[in-house]
């Protein structure tokens, strides 16, 4: 079992939570850091819109239950795209951290290739540090 640590600083996060996602269910512990500097394409008052709505769906007690914190957020757009109800898609979860910013960590950094934010064809992105902040959280940048 091998461990990845995934800097996510200026990457496409839908990509980098597939590339998680992928490496969890194949028995890889990851680690995933610098999680308030991922970047979600498109224009800055679709993207907010959509995670309003999200946080605001449901009776507040029974949920969707939508956390401020950037760790906790991109680790919930993992969660998406793992069989999470599932004895293998929990174990799988269960092998993903998510980190806030870039602590001091054994092994190599890597990014998730085809996941830069800088090739996007425009500038319309916006962090999940930023999210959060619109929903509540306290300021990451």
């Amino acid at each position: 079992m091998a461990t990845l640590i995934i800097d996510a600083k200026e990457a496409i996060v839908g990509r980098v939570a597939a590339y998680v996602a992928k490496q969890a269910m194949l028995s890889n512990a990851v680690t995933v850091i610098n999680t308030e500097k991922a970047v979600v394409s498109g224009t800055k008052r679709t993207t907010l819109e959509e995670a309003k709505r999200k946080k605001s769906m449901g009776v507040p007690r029974k949920g969707p239950f939508y956390s401020k914190l950037p760790d906790r957020y991109v680790r919930r757009i993992i969660r998406g795209m793992l069989p999470y109800k599932t004895p293998r898609g929990r174990a799988a979860y269960e092998r993903i951290t998510c980190l806030i910013g870039e602590p001091e960590l054994e092994g190599e950094k890597i990014r998730v290739p085809g996941a830069d934010a800088t090739k996007l064809p425009n500038l319309k992105r916006l962090t999940i540090g930023r999210i959060c902040e619109e929903l509540g959280g306290k300021h990451y940048d």
